[in-house]
């Protein structure tokens, strides 16, 4: 499966466990835990201990238009906390 980890979490609450070498990820919704951790060592040459999953269901949204009411979805989104060894570090910003 191509293309496992969309994007990296950056949050204020992330942001301080990642001194604990503790890292997010959204990832693609039907990654297994495996792939994950062979994603992410892959992707970044690091050791992965442990991975949790989260799956967020989307929220049904309404808006009110001239036109009258407009409903939508937001999508579905799978997060993935992953531990590394200690001593190991990705460097978020460095590929920008």
């Amino acid at each position: 499966m191509t293309g496992i980890i969309y994007r990296p979490i950056v949050t204020e609450k992330v942001s301080n466990l990642q001194e604990k070498g503790i890292y997010a990820f959204e990832v693609h919704l039907k990654a297994n835990k495996i792939e994950i951790a062979r994603a992410v060592e892959k992707k970044f040459n690091v050791t992965v201990t442990n991975v949790r999953t989260i799956n967020i269901k989307g929220k049904s949204k309404t808006q009110m238009t001239k036109r009258g009411r407009f409903e939508g979805k937001t999508s579905h989104i799978k997060k993935a906390i992953v531990t590394l060894k200690e001593g190991d570090k990705i460097d978020l910003f460095a590929n920008v």
